[in-house]
């Protein structure tokens, strides 16, 4: 049942009785969860993919996502119950269909230019299905204007014009290993149509998917900007907060401290320091307004240049502590503690690991790598899987992802041939570490 323009009050009542038809492109780590929440809510989903093996998974009612509480049961519910169905067909899901929800991965070329080339490929197979009165939606994270400069042009080219179909901006706020939460209210849902029509008819929708409500914005672009200047921010906080850690090592204080001390002041919210910054999101953001604008943009440079040299100071810190101990990081056995770009999540896009791993080599480090979630995946990122009960030849150890286990390791009892601790994320208790005979360097 076309839904554009119709009143809320409709448009839930629709949705409630399964009348309205989604394609959700793209069925990766946001997407799926995406479209299994709009299923359970009511809605029938067309669950759109290149991958075919996904698409049979996932027709099979199988879940090939990993790490996300309550989604393998959400989708084999919904498929049995016919709400939701997967196709690698675009533009038949585009005829078919009443919403079309894109939620595909946009990257970074080698120059870290927005690649944008997934976008466009799925915006011109929705074009090629559109209907009057359909309503498509972006959810992907985009620089600012693409919505209306990019993907606005490209449905144009199905022959409807402005108003005959609505066009909407609304961000995912998702973190992988919450994303069921996430979608259905941890955070208010944003969103900003191309004319009045498009915003209210997206807003209505969302009004039913999430209980924390909606925030209507002017237009795309503006939605747009909302999500990328949130990564925006955390990445200059956090580029603030390594810069100061380092600071504080000067001086011999503790950064931590002295951190949560100034935000008990209201006006005060520094990050923690780290060893790096990973992720989809706050790495690449910053790059969607650096590569896209003519203003000035040295703040969010700088910072990203400050982030990015946090794996080099790592890795001097792990020298450091070899002096210490009478020896040099050429022929040393260095243990990376946590490969994914955070703990207790399997993500390793940007991951601080993966330059901190080739730092370590470049300077004649044999590395080994432990994640309690990857296990001797680790090898695909250069390093040799090594597990706690086999490191007697390991001379230092550097912790670089917050995994929830490190924080229980009983540092005493690990058989190491140099006590070497290098912590990258505020794991282990400087003054007990100290006390237990390590040699500690810590961020922060």
């Amino acid at each position: 049942m076309k839904v554009f323009g119709l009143s809320r009050e409709q448009i839930l009542r629709l949705f409630e009785s399964s009348e309205i038809t989604f394609a959700v492109y793209g069925l990766g780590k946001m997407g799926l969860p995406l479209a299994a929440v709009i299923a359970d809510k009511g809605g029938k989903v067309i669950g759109v993919d290149v991958n075919r093996n996904v698409v049979k998974d996932i027709n099979m009612g199988l879940c090939h996502v990993m790490g996300e509480p309550g989604l393998a049961e959400m989708v084999a519910l919904n498929v049995e119950n016919g709400r939701l169905t997967a196709t690698d067909n675009p533009v038949k899901a585009a005829e078919d269909s009443d919403v079309m929800i894109i939620l595909v991965p946009t990257f970074l070329d080698e120059m870290n230019n927005p690649d944008l080339s997934i976008i466009r490929s799925v915006s011109k197979s929705i074009s090629r299905g559109l209907t009057h009165d359909s309503l498509v939606i972006t959810e992907s994270t985009l620089p600012p204007r693409t919505t209306s400069d990019v993907i606005l042009p490209i449905l144009l080219e199905s022959g409807l014009g402005i108003g005959d179909f609505g066009l909407s901006h609304c961000p995912e706020r998702t973190m992988s290993g919450r994303a069921i939460h996430d979608i259905t209210g941890a955070y208010v849902k944003i969103v900003g149509g191309i004319d009045a029509k498009s915003t209210e008819t997206a807003a209505s929708i969302y009004s039913r998917i999430n209980s924390k409500g909606v925030i209507k914005v002017s237009d795309t672009t503006t939605a747009e900007a909302v999500k990328v200047f949130e990564g925006v921010y955390r990445d200059v906080n956090i580029a603030l907060a390594n810069e100061l850690a380092i600071i504080c090592q000067e001086l011999g204080i503790d950064a931590v401290e002295v951190f949560n001390t100034a935000n008990t002041q209201p006006y005060s919210h520094l990050h923690m320091p780290g060893c790096g910054v990973g992720g989809h999101c706050i790495p690449v953001y910053p790059y969607f307004i650096i590569k896209t604008v003519k203003s000035p943009t040295r703040l969010l440079s700088l910072s990203r240049q400050i982030n990015d040299s946090m794996a080099e100071y790592t890795v001097s810190l792990v020298e450091r502590g070899l002096k210490d101990a009478g020896m040099e990081i050429t022929g040393s056995n260095v243990l990376v503690m946590g490969v994914a770009y955070r703990g207790d999540v399997e993500e390793t896009r940007c991951s601080p690991a993966i330059p901190v791993i080739g730092l370590l080599k470049r300077k004649g480090a044999r590395v080994f790598a432990y994640d309690p979630l990857l296990g001797n995946r680790v090898e695909d990122f250069n390093a040799e899987f090594r597990p706690l009960e086999d490191i007697s030849d390991i001379d230092a150890v550097i912790i670089v992802s917050d995994f929830k286990e490190f924080r229980t390791i009983d540092w005493g009892k690990l058989n190491l041939r140099q006590k070497i601790i290098v912590d990258g994320r505020q794991i282990v208790d400087p003054e007990e570490i100290q006390r237990l005979g390590f040699i500690f360097y810590g961020i922060g």
